[in-house]
């Protein structure tokens, strides 16, 4: 069966469809390299005509290969500590609001036409909508985070590509995995070994992704086909994906085995028991036992109470390690003596305890003051926040990042399909487009808040300043941390206000004369209307035409005549 061209191609051998036609072989042998490419998405890299098959231990876990993994990482997540430390995360990184979409696109660096923009973000919202993100955003996220990676597969209407993405369906990824094909010959020149070709692809199998031959793994789904978002982390040799409560495996299980030691010393050192000194005086070893049995016997009472049967029985015979102690004592030491044994000490202090706590919630991320019931959430100054939320805060914007592929390689296929933009145009774009998640209003607000308040009071007190220690631009990339963008951008919004706010002629719509309301002229070489060398609106303007020039030795001489008339003192201009 011949391979169709086009967005949809089904072979004996590969399934699904492809966004845009394979270039030809030509094409794809220009680029050659003896290096081969950074495996950074967890793929499994096979030479042609070779077999794929995984082995790992990754520091001593003893899974054998990436479904195992993901299992143990599963059921780590069961465990309160670790649950809790999640529900931490994604709360923090994804935030829902009735009113407002979880994330949004930030197209602002992206030079396109408005009408293009308007329509990616139609698209990223059919997307959003397709994942439900708003409602199961946050089981999304979580998945994701325990698993190290997600899968969805892209369904499409066969014969109708040009109408998108029709469905996104999450695939388990123990039943998936990525691979990595490459072909390789020799450069006729040096010898050199070289990658001539290389196709990726997923090999899909409904009973899990083991170790074996190529051809028994499962079926092959075309690149287009599934759209792949992993955590980044990736073991030492960079063959496999990591999750991030990957680091948090040994201090849990060292937390689990501190925790049960302490239950069993606690319940084998508390009860405080008695020690029975028996004075078996000069009898042989075979009689003393006898008889200290028989003292035993008859002063030991042990009824136990049968809930099966409702019957009581008497286990007097039997005795444990928590009970009472009986020893003989010869003939010439002390005589027959009850002591008691104290139980153990210290039974309260669980600083072994809390210590691996605090280790395991490192190894999550986590600030260990979020583990504390007593600590409350402070809505004061930002300035009180502790280096340890700083990390987390940064910790989140990085895991949003990663994340954030899902949206990437979904809005790709979707915007190819409909014939919106070319691969070559995405890989252009893509770099410029960004997801802005919805943050904790309140948090965000103050934090902004405080920042503009203190670099408004320092601007207030560099003010006197300016022109003799600082210039404007200093001050406004300085103090403002305003940058070229943001002052170019300004400067256009005031010189816009400003014509905005000057009187105009209602009937012509030019401006209006001083004379008639409107705004002084600016002064030759001052930039602002007004009296020479004062830069504000000044005297006698009433008299004078809008555009006539000012003699400053008249005006000298008008000022002397002022002060002459006014303290009748005859004065002299200098």
């Amino acid at each position: 069966m011949a391979e169709k061209q086009g967005f949809w191609a089904t072979t004996w051998a590969m399934f699904g469809f492809e966004a845009e036609p394979k270039k030809n072989e030509k094409e794809q042998k220009e680029n050659k390299s003896f290096a081969l490419p950074q495996n950074d998405d967890g793929a499994a890299v096979i030479q042609s005509g070779s077999y794929f098959g995984t082995y790992v231990d990754l520091d001593g876990t003893g899974t054998r290969n990436e479904a195992e993994l993901i299992t143990r990482y599963r059921a780590m997540s069961m465990q309160p500590e670790v649950e809790n430390a999640i529900d931490h995360i994604i709360n923090q990184a994804i935030v829902t609001d009735g009113h407002k979409k979880a994330v949004s696109l930030n197209m602002d660096d992206l030079e396109i036409s408005e009408n293009i923009k308007k329509k990616i973000n139609n698209e990223f919202d059919y997307i959003l909508k397709m994942l439900n993100f708003n409602n199961m955003g946050h089981d999304i996220f979580r998945r994701w985070y325990i698993d190290g990676r997600l899968y969805y597969h892209v369904i499409v209407e066969e014969g109708s590509e040009g109408k998108g993405i029709q469905e996104l369906r999450q695939i388990d990824p123990r039943r998936i995995r990525k691979i990595r094909e490459i072909k390789k010959g020799r450069d006729p020149k040096t010898g050199l070994e070289i990658i001539e070709k290389i196709n990726e692809y997923y090999i899909y199998n409904e009973r899990g992704i083991v170790g074996m031959a190529a051809p028994a793994l499962g079926t092959k789904i075309t690149k287009d086909s599934v759209v792949y978002s992993t955590s980044g982390l990736m073991d030492a040799n960079k063959n496999s994906v990591l999750s991030y409560l990957h680091k948090a495996i040994k201090p849990l299980n060292q937390l689990r085995m501190l925790e049960d030691a302490t239950v069993i010393y606690r319940l084998a050192r508390a009860p405080e028991r008695r020690a029975f000194y028996v004075d078996v005086g000069n009898l042989s070893t075979i009689k003393a036992e006898q008889y200290l049995k028989n003292v035993m016997t008859n002063y030991r009472n042990k009824l136990v109470y049968d809930s099966t049967t409702g019957e009581i029985k008497d286990d007097r015979k039997f005795m444990t390690m928590l009970e009472d102690i009986w020893l003989p004592r010869r003939e010439g030491n002390k005589s027959t003596e009850i002591d008691t044994l104290p139980g153990g000490q210290n039974l309260g202090k669980i600083e072994d305890v809390e210590y691996m706590e605090r280790k395991l919630y490192e190894a999550l991320g986590i600030p260990y003051s979020r583990k504390n019931p007593g600590t409350g959430f402070s809505l004061g100054r930002t300035t009180e926040i502790s280096r340890d939320e700083v990390n987390f805060s940064k910790f989140i914007s990085k895991l949003r990042n990663k994340f954030s592929i899902l949206f990437t390689e979904s809005l790709k296929i979707q915007l190819v399909l409909k014939k919106i933009c070319t691969l070559e145009e995405w890989d252009d774009w893509s770099e410029n487009i960004h997801y802005n998640f919805f943050e904790d209003v309140i948090f965000e607000e103050l934090k902004d808040a405080e920042v503009l308040t203190s670099r408004l009071q320092m601007l207030t007190m560099a003010t006197p300043y300016i022109g003799s220690f600082f210039s404007k631009e200093w001050v406004r990339k300085n103090i403002l941390r305003q940058d070229d963008e943001e002052i170019k951008e300004i400067d256009k919004q005031m010189k816009k206000e400003q014509k905005e706010n000057e009187p105009t002629d209602p009937e012509t719509g030019a401006p209006l004369p001083m004379e008639a309301g409107g705004m002084p002229p600016p002064m030759p070489g001052m930039g602002m209307p007004g009296m020479p060398g004062m830069g504000m609106p000044g005297m006698n303007n009433q008299s004078q035409g809008a555009n006539e020039e000012y003699d400053p030795e008249e005006i000298a001489n008008q000022n002397n005549e002022k002060r002459k008339n006014r303290f009748d003192i005859p004065f002299e201009g200098v």
